[in-house]
């Protein structure tokens, strides 16, 4: 996508310098536009843990790229397997929810050890990176096919008004290296001349719809609105949102949706004014191994700091605010469960299904034999 008219993907290979790997720092969004260098293993485990880089797509993505950096700085000796293997560990165990990251890492790890020599394991690194980004980049663009006709409908029922959008998180291309899970079918239809406008969910704590969906939205030029997190029901009772478009981290075979802590909130609100609620997942998002997200996928617990302090700009710098009383018990649970039945569909890079485990099958059938 475009910052200030100029082509970026969220993380990328240096231009005659491979040994360094650069991405967009999310952190410093949308006060400072700052491209970070990461030349190490521990650089891109640190990027994913401190959401330097985050989004499910991208971290998978990321952490490949960091296996890709153990591979440029492997030390000599026949200790491939077990050097590989820990830092493999090490990535994996940054961000448990997102099933993209183990899926990335266990590809990478794989094609490494298929390898017995130095230069051999580097340029399987290398080229297992470079075809995950182009795989994410392919399954966004498929996803927003397919999700532009849901627009599409709605903006001929309407004869042609604006198609009101709400989103949670960013799950768009900063998040998944280009295009977006949930924002692709917005950006489908803005080029195509469709009239569409975004209502944009803080997503408190850490603010992802307010610093970044916003930035990304309006570097796009479409119309966005930003608003409280709990403001979205009321925008439903007042018949301002056509439709909800979310992204998710993990899902189910069964179609529990993992998404932003919040999500579940907006799928009832979705549900009881009838306001169709759609789950945009490339099938790197899909853990065919489980059948209740409930029970079986595990929730992040990040630092209760995130809740304590609020970040903003003040005067010329990034400022920490304290919005409570210091000591106070605080919970952060990153993520949520929205349950399948509140799901009206997934959009995927094969097409849109019910969120049950007879229809994911019939577009990905390889996941009968991971069950």
């Amino acid at each position: 996508m475009k910052v200030n008219n100029k082509y970026y993907r969220s993380i990328w290979l240096k231009e005659k310098d491979p040994s360094v790997v650069l991405s967009i720092d999310q952190r410093k969004l949308p006060f400072e536009f700052h491209v970070v260098e990461f030349k190490t293993v521990e650089d891109i485990r640190e990027a994913i843990e401190n959401m330097t880089v985050r989004g499910a797509p991208l971290i998978g993505v990321a952490a490949a790229y960091g296996m890709y950096l153990a591979a440029y700085n492997q030390p000599a000796g026949n200790y491939a397997e077990k050097y590989f293997s820990d830092i493999a560990e090490k990535f994996k165990s940054a961000r448990p929810t997102a099933v993209n990251l183990a899926l990335a890492v266990n590809r990478s790890l794989d094609n490494i050890l298929d390898e017995e020599k130095p230069a051999d394991r580097l340029n399987a690194a290398m080229q297992t990176a470079l075809e995950l980004a182009e795989q994410e980049t392919g399954y966004c663009q498929n996803i927003g096919r397919f999700g532009l006709p849901l627009i599409e409908k709605i903006s001929k029922e309407k004869a042609g008004a604006t198609v009101n959008i709400l989103t949670h998180c960013n799950a768009g291309w900063l998040a998944c290296v280009d295009y977006g899970t949930a924002t692709a079918p917005i950006y489908f239809a803005h080029e195509k001349g469709i009239k569409v406008h975004v209502w944009v969910d803080e997503t408190r704590p850490r603010n992802q719809g307010a610093r970044l969906t916003v930035w990304e939205l309006s570097q796009q030029g479409i119309p966005n609105t930003l608003v409280t997190d709990n403001a979205g029901g009321m925008l439903m009772q007042q018949g301002k949102v056509d439709i909800v478009l979310v992204g998710s981290d993990r899902t189910t075979i069964t179609g529990d949706v993992a998404n932003k802590i919040g999500t579940y909130l907006k799928a009832l609100a979705a549900k009881d004014n009838n306001v169709p609620f759609y789950v945009a997942l490339p099938s790197t998002s899909i853990d065919p191994s489980l059948r209740n997200g409930l029970n079986e996928i595990p929730i992040e617990k990040r630092s209760g700091e995130e809740v304590e302090f609020m970040e903003g700009m003040l005067g010329t710098g990034l400022k920490h605010v304290r919005i409570c009383e210091e000591g106070t018990n605080i919970s952060n649970l990153g993520f949520d469960i929205t349950p399948a039945r509140l799901v009206s569909g997934l959009i995927t890079e094969r097409g849109i299904c019910q969120a049950k485990e007879e229809d994911i099958l019939k577009l990905f059938p390889e996941f009968s034999d991971t069950r």
